[in-house]
């Protein structure tokens, strides 16, 4: 007997409230890093690294999107 298609929801789980604190505190802060950097308003100047830096902080935000319920 073929069991049914699952999608991978689970009626009534609901995650912890940390997940979408988590998830918007890591988006709101890689893109106020980004445009900290092009202003000119973090330490030592503009560079390259606050800029990769700001977009794993947002991909780390997409990546915590996905865990959420």
């Amino acid at each position: 007997m073929q069991q049914p298609y699952s999608s991978g929801y689970v009626p009534g789980k609901v995650s912890p409230v940390w997940v979408p604190v988590l998830m918007f505190g890591l988006l709101i802060a890689g893109a106020l890093m980004i445009i900290m950097n092009y202003m000119g308003w973090v330490p030592g100047g503009t560079s390259n690294w606050y800029l990769l830096g700001g977009l794993g902080l947002i991909l780390g935000g997409i990546v915590t999107a996905t865990q959420f319920h």
